[in-house]
This record gives C-alpha cells, sequence and structure tokens, in this order.
C-alpha cells in the first residue's frame, strides 16, 4: 500500500513538473490567468480533477 501511495505521489511529481520545466513562460501565464479566477471557477476545475482522477482509479482497479 505504502509503495502504491508512493508511486502515485512521484507520478503527480513527475506530470505537476513537465509544464514548468518545458516551458516556464507558458506555465508562468497559465499561473497568471489561474489566478485572476474567481474562487468558485477554480474550485469547480479542483472538483473536476478530482472526478477524473476517481475515475480513473476506478477504470483501473
Amino acid at each position: 500500500m505504502a509503495a502504491n501511495l508512493l508511486a502515485a505521489l512521484g507520478l503527480m511529481l513527475i506530470v505537476e513538473g513537465l509544464m514548468p520545466m518545458v516551458s516556464p513562460p507558458g506555465w508562468r501565464e497559465a499561473m497568471r490567468r489561474i489566478a485572476s479566477l474567481r474562487d468558485g471557477q477554480i474550485r469547480f476545475m479542483g472538483l473536476a480533477a478530482v472526478l477524473a482522477g476517481v475515475a480513473l482509479l476506478a477504470i483501473a482497479a
């Protein structure tokens, strides 16, 4: 269980690090745009990401 959790965390860090590594200006612009969104919009994007993750886990398991 712990090994799977660490593997998932490692993969998340890899995915999160790709954009700033490949295109720092694009990443900065994306963060600027996200910062200008209302809280509800950001919360909805977070909810959508969580639901997509749950769906992927359900498919994979």
